[in-house]
């Protein structure tokens, strides 16, 4: 997995590159914690244009980065997920709390 941070005025990208799941969740978690952590933005895009696959794990990896941008007050969204990644976020009800956003 590779997760690459691109600043975009008052906006982050995190763009994700392989699979998140139980292997990979710990270091994606820590490298999301740690920039959330430094600020300087309004709105925190999750790119998931070339995530190839995500498990319960990445879900709940998800969900505990959209509780610490909401309690921010950072705007929250989740772009270009394959159908495969989108039918999981969408049975997992994750479109009811982040929006789904074309880059």
């Amino acid at each position: 997995m590779q997760l690459s941070m691109i600043n975009n005025g008052d906006t982050v990208i995190a763009a994700f590159d392989g699979e998140l799941d139980e292997h990979t969740a710990s270091d994606v978690r820590d490298t999301l914690d740690n920039r959330i952590a430094r600020g300087g933005f309004r709105n925190f895009v999750f790119d998931f244009s070339r995530l190839k696959f995500m498990d319960s794990t990445g879900i709940g990896v998800l969900l505990g980065r959209y509780k610490t941008l909401k309690r921010r007050g950072a705007g929250i969204y989740i772009s270009s997920p394959n159908p495969h990644v989108d039918k999981i976020l969408s049975l997992a009800g994750i479109y009811s709390i982040i929006q789904k956003i074309n880059l």
